[in-house]
């Protein structure tokens, strides 16, 4: 008999992870072998000194420290076959799109859960995408729309400007940024003005509004 498919699950909601798991491990082929709180402890449990084997990730967007799609680009890198599952209650095409491009698989809805993710997870192991009804549109849409206005659809910030994106959007200064991150402060001055121009936007409430939307932190 082959054994069930691997799963890791993470969210920052107790209840959900609980709900998620008695789903997930209903089925016979599917077992969650482990549970994160957060983006960076699942990168933890998978490359940590004794790495948990998983063959799927399944990630809430936003989590605190790290979120999931900050995660799902991490774990692309440093585990290229494992697979990935973005899991949200955002009906959101932003941060469809930033899922996609983070390497993920499928982009389900919690609120369709009961529904599709059984259907995602087995997709992904056979390397088939999955997108909830409608994503396609949502996708072709958005893509039309950006092309046609002029502006580049691929056009992202580099990991570490991320990383200090959502630590100004959740309120830190630019020296505490500078101690969390261990580097100097004219450095984070620096990535903050560079982040401003890249976006085009003018100062920390655009930033907090640019990173609610992409799903940096939550609203």
């Amino acid at each position: 008999m082959t054994r069930p498919t691997r799963i890791l699950l993470a969210d920052d909601h107790a209840l959900v992870r609980r709900g998620v798991r008695l789903i997930l491990d209903g089925e016979p082929d599917l077992e969650v072998v482990a549970e994160a709180g957060d983006g960076a402890e699942a990168i933890e449990l998978l490359s940590g000194p004794a790495p948990v084997a998983a063959d799927l990730a399944v990630l809430d967007v936003a989590m605190p420290r790290m979120t999931g799609l900050q995660a799902a680009r991490e774990l692309s890198r440093t585990h290229p076959g494992l697979r990935i599952l973005i899991l949200t209650m955002h009906d959101n095409e932003q941060y469809l799109f930033e899922a996609l491009k983070a390497g993920a698989a499928g982009y389900v809805l919690k609120s369709l859960a009961d529904r599709d993710l059984i259907t995602a997870c087995r997709a992904a192991m056979r390397g088939e995408p999955f997108l909830y009804p409608g994503a396609v549109t949502t996708l072709i849409r958005t893509y039309l729309d950006q092309a046609g206005a002029g502006r580049d659809p691929d056009t992202v910030l580099t990991p570490r400007e991320e990383e200090i994106l959502k630590l100004v959007a959740e309120g830190h200064s630019s020296k505490e940024i500078a101690a969390t991150l261990v580097i100097s402060v004219k450095t984070v001055e620096r990535h903050r003005a560079n982040i401003l121009a890249k976006l085009g936007l003018k100062d920390r409430l655009e930033l907090l509004r640019y990173a609610i939307r992409t799903g940096l932190i939550e609203p």
